[in-house]
């Protein structure tokens, strides 16, 4: 299943390159961490949006997509197209790396 995710799905608009997706809750430690590391990378990247959800307030999209633990990290396309998927705390380096499958 590759779901596709459009901006009024997200809530936001999605990055002119690729968009990351983090589904958070507010008690989830690695959560922070995911946050600045997805924001460093957005930052360095030009085009790359990152968008962070709370799973508890969108409970739809989280069963849609079958999210089971936070963080979550998506890796969208241009398109909204979800390329790569992982749960836990990502190292910069492998954010950087799902993102050249995106753009």
């Amino acid at each position: 299943m590759t779901a596709t995710l459009g901006s009024e799905a997200l809530g936001a608009e999605l990055g002119e390159r690729a968009t990351l997706v983090q589904f958070s809750t507010a008690f989830c430690q690695p959560c922070r961490a995911t946050r600045r590391t997805l924001a460093e990378v957005a930052a360095m990247v030009p085009g790359v949006g990152h968008v962070e959800i709370d799973a508890e307030e969108r409970l739809d999209l989280v069963r849609e997509l079958g999210i089971d633990r936070t963080p979550t990290v998506l890796v969208l396309d241009r398109t909204g197209a979800v390329v790569r998927r992982a749960s836990g705390q990502p190292r910069k380096v492998d954010v950087i790396a799902a993102l050249g499958r995106a753009v």
